[in-house]
């Protein structure tokens, strides 16, 4: 995690603090890590060298990522992990924005609510943070899992464009 520990709601019981900032770059693997967010998105090439470097480079943003990763603790499998990144504004009497960024669970452990548990832990965080709002892209078939946790279109405002950059 990229974070104070004291921003974890203190009545869960599913999770374990385990280490803060560069140990956790040592912890995880890259490869375990890296292969959770293949079930996400196409990841590319990443060594241990990137890894660390872009793990330095988030760190040093401080107060602007919170990632967080869950592990099966049986196995030490990672099952799942989500991002919260914040972006400062000039607007809303220059308040934060929250943006939700790749959500996923190992789909061997899909079905369970640990996505869930994922969104709510960082729309809290969110909401702890003072944020005037928080958003998310997704797919078209994650709307209603969205929405069911009180994420919504708003009307005039739910467009999603992109101009994609490629090699």
């Amino acid at each position: 995690m990229l974070f104070a520990p004291a921003l974890f709601p203190k009545d869960s019981s599913i999770y374990e603090l385990r280490g803060e900032g560069s140990q956790i770059a040592d912890m995880i693997s890259t490869k375990r890590y890296v292969e959770l967010l293949k079930q996400l998105t196409d990841v590319g090439t990443v060594t241990r060298e990137m890894f660390t470097e872009k793990f330095k480079r988030m760190k040093s943003c401080k107060e602007t990522y919170f990632i967080t990763v869950m592990e099966d603790l049986t196995t030490g499998k990672i099952i799942g992990s989500g991002s919260l990144v914040l972006e400062e504004k000039f607007i809303h009497s220059c308040a934060s924005r929250g943006r939700i960024e790749d959500i996923v669970v190992d789909s061997s452990y899909r079905g369970k609510q640990l996505g869930k548990y994922i969104v709510m832990l960082l729309t809290g965080i969110a909401k702890k943070l003072k944020c005037y709002k928080i958003t998310l892209d997704c797919r078209d078939q994650m709307v209603p899992f969205y929405e069911s946790l009180g994420y919504k279109k708003e009307p005039g405002n739910a467009n999603y464009m992109t101009v994609r950059i490629s090699d």
